[in-house]
C-alpha cells in the first residue's frame, strides 16, 4: 500500500487530449489521489483507492482509465458499444460525474451517457442504441437496462465503482454483483471509496485481480482546509442560531444538514420566510425538483441548501464555503462526510456544529473520534452581525468598479438634490433591506471555569443557610422586585440538567407568553428551578403553561419561596393540598420535640408523606 504526500506537484504526463482539457479548466497541480493514479506502478492495473471526500476522485479515475480507453490515440473512434462504465450510489453524484467526464474527455471526442433513476428511460435507451464511449449510472437503473438488453457490456474495458462504501450501505450489493458479473473478466476494475470496511475489501478480492492499493489518507485525518466551530445554544434557539450563522458568514454557498425530511421541510420554510434564498433537498423530492434545486445553487439563484444526509451524498457545489449541522450527526464518519462538502480541492471552508446543552457530551465524543480541532463559542450575536455587515459594506467591490459617464451624471444629479449624508443613509437602508434580520439570541452557558476553593469561613456560612438557600440566583436575566409584587413558580429542570438562566429565560417567555421584564429572580437548585413572575401576569402565566407543558419541562406554581426545605410538601399551606397535608406553614418546621407518628389504624392523624420521585429526567428533546 502506498501513501502520498499532499504537497503540490506538476501533473504527471497523461493523454495529450486530457492535458488540454485540464489546462483549459485551470488545473495546475494535482491532488494527491490524482498524482497517485498516474504513477507508473498504477498504469493499466486494477486499483483499490481510499481518499478523502472532496479530494478530486472523479478526475482521478478519469485520468486513470485514459490509458486503457485511448492508448496512444488522442481521440476516440466512432461511438459503438460502451468502453467504460462508472457506477455511483445516487442520482446527483452520477449526474455530477457525467458533467465532469464530459469536459475532461471533450477534446478526445468522447460521448458520455447517463443512466439514472427518475430520468426518461426511453431517452436513455435511444442514447445507448446510438452508441457511446462511457456510461455513468446508478446501480438500479443500470441493472434494469442490462436485464432488458439495452446495455451491451461485451466491449467494456474499465468499470469504476465510485463511493463503493455508500453503495453497499444503501443495499446495492446484489445489483453491483449482477453488473460486475455481466462485464468481461479481462476488464480493469477501479474501486474508489472514502472508507474501506470489511465488506468493501471482500468485494475487491472477489472482483479485482492483483489490485494496486492506494491510500492518500494521512493517518485518517480530516481536511486541513476546514475550520471546525462548535456553537453552544439553547435547545429552543437552534433554528435562530442557524439564521445568525448564515448571516454572520454570508457565504456564497451554504449547506445545512438535518436528520429527517420533516426537519428539512420545516427549516427550509422558516429560512425562506425570513428572506433567505434557500432550496430543499431530500429523498421525497422528484428527480426534476432535485435537479432544479441543485441548478439554482450552481448558478447563484439560491445560497442555502437544506438537506438530509442521503440526498447530499457526493454532491460537489461551487463556492460552498459553509456547512452547518442543524442536527448533530450520529457518528464521526457522517460528521466528516457532511463537513467534506466544503473545503474541497484546496478551497477553504467552515464547518459549524450547533450544540444544545443536552448534546454537549455527544458533540465532544464526535469531535474526539473524528480527530478534528474544534473551537467552542456562543452563536454570533445580532450586534456582531451588524458590525460584520458594516465591514462588508465598506469593502464592497462596487466601490472599486470603474465609473462610467452615465454613473457620473446620475451621481451629480443626486448630489444636486440631496446631501451626501442623505445619499449614504439611503445606501445603508437599501443594503440592509436585502439582508434577513439577525435574531436576538444568547450564549447558552460559557465554558465552566475551574471551581475555586473557598476558605473555612465561607463554607461555614454557606452551610448555615440550608440546602435550599444555596441555589444559584440569576441576576443575569431576572429583575429584583419586592417579593410582595411577585409570584413564585418552579420548573422541573435543575443543575443536574446544566440549567442556566441564559437559556431558561427564553423557554419561560415562550411557554408562559411573558417578556423578560415580567420575570424576577431565578433560583437554580439540583433538581428544579424556582423563578418569580410579576403578580399582575401570574394568572395568565399559569394558564399558559398548563396548556403548553409537556413531560420534559413542567412548570407549576410554587407556594413557597427558595428558602423552603427540600423535603417539605410543595403544597403546604394551600387550600388545594391533599387531606392531612398539615398546618398552614410556608416556612421550615419549628424546632422541638417531634410528635409521635400514628399508624393508619390509629385514626385520621398525620401520615408519613414521601416526596414523589421524578417520573422522567429532563431529556434532550427540543422544547
Amino acid at each position: 500500500m502506498k501513501r502520498f504526500s499532499p504537497i503540490p506537484m506538476p501533473f504527471p504526463k497523461s493523454n495529450p487530449s486530457l492535458e488540454r482539457a485540464l489546462a483549459d479548466r485551470g488545473y495546475q497541480d494535482p491532488t494527491p489521489v490524482q498524482a497517485a493514479v498516474l504513477q507508473p506502478d498504477a498504469l493499466d492495473r486494477d486499483l483499490l483507492v481510499s481518499a478523502q471526500t472532496g479530494s478530486g476522485k472523479t478526475v482521478a479515475y478519469g485520468l486513470a482509465m485514459a490509458s486503457t480507453l485511448l492508448g496512444d490515440a488522442e481521440r476516440f473512434e466512432a461511438p459503438r458499444e460502451p468502453l467504460a462504465l462508472i457506477i455511483a450510489p445516487t442520482r446527483e453524484l452520477a449526474l455530477q460525474v457525467n458533467r465532469e467526464l464530459i469536459w475532461l474527455y471533450g477534446p478526445a471526442g468522447a460521448r458520455v451517457v447517463s443512466c439514472v433513476g427518475g430520468m426518461d428511460v426511453r431517452r436513455e435507451q435511444r442514447a445507448l442504441a446510438d452508441g457511446c464511449h462511457i456510461v455513468v449510472g446508478t446501480p438500479g437503473r443500470l441493472r434494469d437496462h442490462l436485464e432488458r438488453g439495452r446495455l451491451d457490456t461485451s466491449k467494456m474495458r474499465v468499470v469504476v465503482l465510485d463511493e463503493a462504501d455508500e453503495m453497499l450501505d444503501l443495499g446495492f450489493r446484489e445489483d453491483l454483483e449482477f453488473i460486475l458479473e455481466a462485464t468481461p473478466e479481462e476488464r480493469r476494475t477501479l474501486l474508489f471509496s472514502a472508507t474501506l470496511p470489511k465488506n468493501i475489501v471482500a468485494l475487491a478480492r472477489r472482483y479485482q485481480r492483483d489490485a494496486h492499493r492506494i491510500d492518500t489518507l494521512v493517518q485518517n485525518q480530516p481536511h486541513g482546509d476546514i475550520e471546525y466551530r462548535a456553537l453552544r445554544c439553547a435547545p429552543n434557539e437552534v433554528e435562530h442560531s442557524v439564521v445568525n450563522v448564515l448571516r454572520f458568514y454570508e457565504s456564497r454557498g451554504a449547506m445545512v444538514f438535518c436528520h429527517t425530511r420533516e426537519a428539512v421541510r420545516h427549516l427550509h420554510a422558516s429560512l425562506v420566510e425570513r428572506g433567505f434564498s434557500a432550496v430543499a433537498l431530500s429523498g421525497e423530492l422528484s428527480q426534476s425538483e432535485r435537479s432544479h434545486a441543485l441548478q439554482a445553487l450552481r448558478d447563484g439563484r439560491a445560497r442555502v441548501c437544506v438537506a438530509t444526509d442521503v440526498a447530499a451524498r457526493g454532491i460537489d457545489l461551487p463556492d460552498l464555503g459553509l456547512v452547518i449541522h442543524f442536527d448533530l450527526p450520529n457518528d464521526h464518519e457522517t460528521l466528516l462526510h457532511r463537513s467534506g462538502r466544503t473545503g474541497r480541492a484546496g478551497r477553504k471552508g467552515v464547518c459549524v456544529m450547533l450544540v444544545p446543552y443536552t448534546r454537549r457530551r455527544k458533540a465532544e465524543r464526535l469531535v474526539d473520534m473524528a480527530g478534528v480541532d474544534v473551537s467552542w463559542a456562543g452563536p454570533p450575536s445580532a450586534d456582531e452581525i451588524r458590525l460584520r455587515d458594516r465591514e462588508r459594506l465598506m469593502q464592497d467591490p462596487i466601490f472599486a468598479e470603474e465609473v462610467t459617464e452615465e454613473d457620473l451624471v446620475m451621481a451629480r444629479a443626486l448630489l444636486a438634490e440631496r446631501s451626501a449624508e442623505e445619499i449614504a443613509n439611503a445606501l445603508v437602508r437599501f443594503n440592509r433591506s436585502r439582508l434577513p434580520a439577525p435574531e436576538e439570541i444568547v450564549d447558552a452557558g460559557s465554558d465552566r471555569e475551574p471551581r475555586q476553593r473557598k476558605d473555612k469561613r465561607e463554607r461555614t456560612e454557606e452551610r448555615s443557610r440550608g440546602p435550599r438557600e444555596r441555589g444559584r440566583d440569576s441576576s443575569e436575566g431576572g429583575f429584583e422586585r419586592s417579593s410582595e409584587d411577585m409570584v413564585w413558580f418552579r420548573m422541573s429542570v435543575g443543575r443536574r440538567n446544566n440549567a442556566d438562566p441564559r437559556w431558561l429565560l427564553p423557554i419561560i417567555c415562550r411557554l408562559g407568553h411573558v417578556t423578560k421584564k415580567e420575570i424576577g429572580s431565578i433560583k437554580i437548585f439540583d433538581r428544579e428551578t424556582k423563578f418569580e413572575i410579576v403578580k399582575s401576569q401570574a394568572s395568565k402565566f399559569a394558564s399558559a403553561v398548563r396548556k403548553t407543558n409537556d413531560e420534559d419541562i413542567r412548570i407549576e406554581p410554587a407556594e413557597a419561596g427558595p428558602g423552603k426545605p427540600r423535603d417539605a410538601k410543595p403544597w403546604a399551606g394551600s387550600k388545594d393540598g391533599p387531606k392531612g397535608s398539615g398546618p398552614k406553614s410556608g416556612g421550615p418546621k419549628e424546632r422541638g420535640a417531634r410528635p409521635a407518628r400514628k399508624s393508619p389504624k390509629d385514626g385520621d392523624g398525620p401520615k408519613d408523606y414521601k416526596r414523589p420521585k421524578d417520573k422522567k429526567r429532563f431529556s434532550d428533546k427540543r422544547p
